[in-house]
C-alpha cells in the first residue's frame, strides 16, 4: 500500500497520519509506503510511526531503487534533484478530464508555505514533450486538458531561451486540436502577456482564471513576501474581465494570517467584490515548522476560522449570484461521469439528464439548484 501525503497545511498532515493508520488496520499484513511532500519533509517523523514500512520522499519516488531497498527511509536533498520536471502520466482511462503537469517546484520563499522543501526548485518540461503528451491525451479521446505546476507562472525560467507559459498554450492551440485548454493556479505578479492575449481572447482557452491571490491586504502581502499588491490584483481582474466579460475569476485566499488585524481582514475579504472571485478556495493560515510565519505574533486559531467562514460566506454568495446570471444562456457543457454533471466553460458545476460522458453538448441554463446550474441539452 502507498500513501502519498500532502504538507501543505498541518491539517493535511494530521489527514496523512489518520490515513496511515486506517490503511493499517485494513491491511494489517501489508508493506506501507508513504511518500510524496510530508514525506520528504519529515522522513523521520513517520519512519517512527510503527503502522509504516518505508519512507520514501519526493525525491526518490521515481528510483526504482527505493522501492525494494532495505534501508526503512530513503530521502536525499530534494534541491540536489536536478531532474526536468514533470512525471508526464501515460494516460487518465476512466476520466473526462486529463491533466499535464508542465512544472513542478518553486523557486520563491513565501514565508508561509513549506511546499518549497518537499518539492525543491522550480524545474519545467519541454514545449515539445508537453505537446507530444496533449496530442496522446487528445487521441485517447479527452476533450479537456489542464495545465498544472507548483509554480505554473514560472514555466521555462529554466529552460534555454526561457520560454513563458504563454509560449507552452500557444503551442498545444496551434500544434493539436484539443478542444478545452485550462490552467491551474497561476501567480499574479508573473502572467506573461502572451498568456494573458490568449487568456482573453482564444476561444479553445476556457474563460476561467484561478489566481494565487493569498490576501487583500498590502500589509500582510508585504509579511507574507507575495510579489504583488491589492491594486495589482484589481488592476488584473479588471483587465481580465474588459476583456473577456464571460471569464470566471478564482482565487487561493489565507485567513488570520499572523499579525493580521481586523482591518487587514476586511480588506481580503473586500477583494472578493473588487475582483468578481466566484470561485473562492479559502482556509485558515497553518503554521508550517520552520517557515518565518510560524515565527510571527499568531492570530488566536478561532479568529482565523470565523474569518475563514466570513470569506467563504462571501464568495459562496458571489458564487450563487453569478449562477443566476447565467439562466438563459447557452453553453458548451463537458460531460463528466457518471453522465449527469458536467462542468461550463467557466467551470460553473452543471446537472444534466443523462448524456455520453466525454461528449461536449451544447445546453441552456434553466435554473439554479444549490450551487449546481440545471442544463437542458439543445
Amino acid at each position: 500500500m502507498v500513501v502519498n501525503s500532502c504538507a501543505v497545511t498541518n491539517d493535511a498532515v494530521a489527514a496523512t497520519r489518520r490515513a496511515i493508520r486506517r490503511a493499517r488496520r485494513e491491511r494489517p499484513d501489508s508493506e506501507l509506503i508513504v511518500t510524496g511532500c510530508a514525506a520528504q519533509i519529515d522522513p523521520a517523523g513517520f519512519s517512527a510511526m510503527p503502522e509504516v514500512s518505508r519512507v520514501i520522499g519526493n525525491s526518490d519516488k521515481l528510483n526504482p531503487a527505493a522501492w525494494t531497498s532495505p534501508e526503512p527511509v530513503i530521502v536525499r536533498d530534494i534541491a540536489r534533484v536536478l531532474d526536468t520536471a514533470p512525471q508526464l502520466a501515460g494516460g487518465f482511462e476512466g476520466q473526462t478530464r486529463a491533466f499535464v503537469e508542465v512544472q513542478n517546484g518553486c523557486d520563491h520563499a513565501c514565508t508561509f508555505c513549506a511546499i518549497p522543501a518537499g518539492r525543491g526548485p522550480s524545474r519545467s518540461a519541454s514545449i515539445d514533450d508537453i505537446v507530444a503528451q496533449v496530442e496522446a491525451l487528445v487521441a485517447a479521446g479527452h476533450a479537456e486538458v489542464v495545465l498544472t505546476g507548483v509554480d505554473l507562472s514560472s514555466y521555462g525560467d529554466d529552460l534555454p531561451g526561457t520560454p513563458r507559459l504563454g509560449d507552452v498554450v500557444e503551442a498545444i492551440i496551434v500544434r493539436t486540436s484539443l478542444p478545452r485548454l485550462r490552467l491551474s493556479s497561476l501567480d499574479p505578479a508573473n502572467i506573461d502577456a502572451r498568456l494573458l492575449e490568449l487568456l482573453t481572447n482564444e476561444p479553445r482557452v476556457m474563460p476561467h482564471v484561478h489566481l494565487s491571490f493569498q490576501a487583500g491586504d498590502d500589509m500582510v502581502l508585504k509579511r507574507m513576501r507575495r510579489r504583488h499588491s491589492r491594486a495589482d490584483a484589481v488592476r488584473l481582474a479588471e483587465r481580465l474581465k474588459t476583456a473577456r466579460p464571460s471569464i470566471a475569476i478564482g482565487a487561493d485566499l489565507i485567513a488570520g494570517f499572523p499579525t493580521e488585524t481586523d482591518a487587514m481582514a476586511a480588506n481580503t475579504l473586500a477583494l472578493i467584490d473588487d475582483c468578481a472571485i466566484v470561485h473562492a478556495h479559502v482556509f485558515p493560515y497553518s503554521p508550517r515548522a520552520r517557515t518565518p510565519a510560524a515565527r510571527m505574533p499568531q492570530v488566536p486559531p478561532p479568529i482565523a476560522k470565523a474569518r475563514a467562514q466570513a470569506l467563504r460566506d462571501a464568495a459562496r454568495q458571489r458564487h450563487r449570484d453569478w449562477l443566476a446570471e447565467q439562466i438563459g444562456d447557452i453553453a458548451d457543457i463537458l460531460v463528466e461521469r457518471p453522465g449527469t454533471r458536467g462542468h461550463s466553460p467557466g467551470f460553473a458545476d452543471v446537472r444534466l439528464p443523462p448524456c455520453p460522458p466525454g461528449r461536449i453538448v451544447t445546453a441552456r441554463f434553466t435554473q439554479v439548484e444549490g450551487d449546481q446550474l440545471i442544463g437542458i441539452p439543445l
